[in-house]
């Protein structure tokens, strides 16, 4: 079946690492549009950064919270561009380091330093739960946030008795290319994509926000429902937003990219309906046809009829039935039967529609 991507359209909404993502996608045989819902705003200049981590310096903590690798690789080097990096690595070094997952882990690890507890989850909430179970009372912990900070940890400890020092490394902004962005929204909705991609609930709940905005939730609903889009997030924080708005939304066990590509792979190899054709399974794409694991090079007219033919499902389409799709005016049978030709010769196949005297055509069915 060669790439079992091969022939969809993925939209990822992702700025961070989308090239890493795009790439994975890309070898498996996906076309990828980078539509970014949200930017990454680092704050490596940001002087309340810097106070902060003078005041941790000062007043060492009992606790570090790190909540994304990221996160903490740019508050190190945020301190080492102030030149209090060995300083601020020393007041932790007394310090119980807790991780929300193994990328905050291997962060904590790359700055000499080791995790004494790593949330298994990766969520906020069960690092929050274990750490008030343990009792925070009178201790002094730093948490190191990701995004926009929103993730309750500071209050929760507060009301616990402890004395928290939030620090925020990188936060989120508008989207760089808003057009790309809404674009891609107004494509999706219009059926011309097979998958929206997510990998941040932030980012998930911006993107729910301007579909909202543009009055196309609705169109959305009905493409999932149907099946024709799939929302696929790369775990079930991230998938929240989509599916507290009805909208079904796939992730995998392990919250990893490359297990969000994997599951990706498994639903459009193993869930995704073929045609059997004398010529190999036939499989209808957002935007494409595949053929036998090989991406048809049709013009949009003969995709539209092949999709036409496809959803007939081997029954006969009349040649007024075919000419309803053909653009302008130039749909009588002899336009029908040169765009049911061009169809055959783009798809390297006789076979593939076969013509049925005085009725029409039909799509080259065979048994499984």
């Amino acid at each position: 079946m060669g790439e079992p991507l091969a022939g969809c359209a993925m939209i990822i909404t992702a700025d961070r690492r989308k090239r890493e993502f795009a790439s994975a996608l890309e070898r498996r045989g996906a076309t990828v549009h980078h539509a970014p819902a949200l930017s990454t705003i680092p704050h490596l200049d940001d002087e309340q950064l810097v106070v902060d981590s003078r005041a941790l310096i000062a007043s060492p903590p009992d606790i570090v919270v790190a909540t994304t690798g990221i996160g903490f690789r740019g508050w190190i080097e945020a301190a080492d561009a102030a030149g209090i990096a060995e300083d601020l690595l020393d007041s932790m070094r007394g310090a119980r380091l807790i991780a929300r997952g193994p990328k905050a882990r291997g962060a904590i690890q790359a700055a000499g330093l080791e995790a004494d507890w790593v949330a298994e989850s990766e969520t906020a909430a069960e690092l929050q739960e274990y750490l008030l179970a343990e009792g925070v009372s009178g201790q002094r912990i730093a948490v190191q946030h990701h995004g926009n900070g929103a993730d309750g940890l500071d209050e929760a400890f507060e009301s616990a008795g402890a004395d928290v020092q939030s620090l925020l490394v990188y936060g989120w902004g508008p989207p760089l290319d808003p057009d790309a962005h809404h674009r891609w929204i107004d494509a999706a909705a219009a059926g011309q994509a097979d998958a929206v991609l997510f990998t941040s609930a932030p980012g998930s709940h911006a993107w729910l926000t301007d579909v909202r905005r543009a009055g196309l939730l609705e169109p959305i609903r009905a493409l999932v429902a149907s099946g024709m889009l799939l929302l696929a997030a790369v775990g079930p924080v991230t998938a929240a937003p989509l599916e507290g708005a009805g909208l079904a939304t796939c992730y995998p066990d392990r919250w990893r990219l490359g297990a969000l590509v994997r599951e990706l792979v498994k639903h459009y190899g193993e869930s995704v309906e073929a045609i059997h054709t004398p010529d190999g399974p036939l499989v209808m794409r957002a935007t494409a046809a595949v053929l036998d694991g090989r991406v048809l090079p049709l013009t949009p007219t003969g995709l539209e009829i092949l999709r036409a033919l496809a959803r007939a499902g081997g029954n006969v389409l009349t040649r007024d039935q075919l000419g309803e799709l053909l653009p302008g005016a130039q749909a009588g049978p002899h336009a029908v039967e040169a765009a049911i030709n061009r169809l055959r010769e783009n798809a390297g196949s006789r076979a593939l529609v076969r013509t049925v005297v005085k009725r029409g055509y039909a799509l080259g069915v065979s048994a499984a």
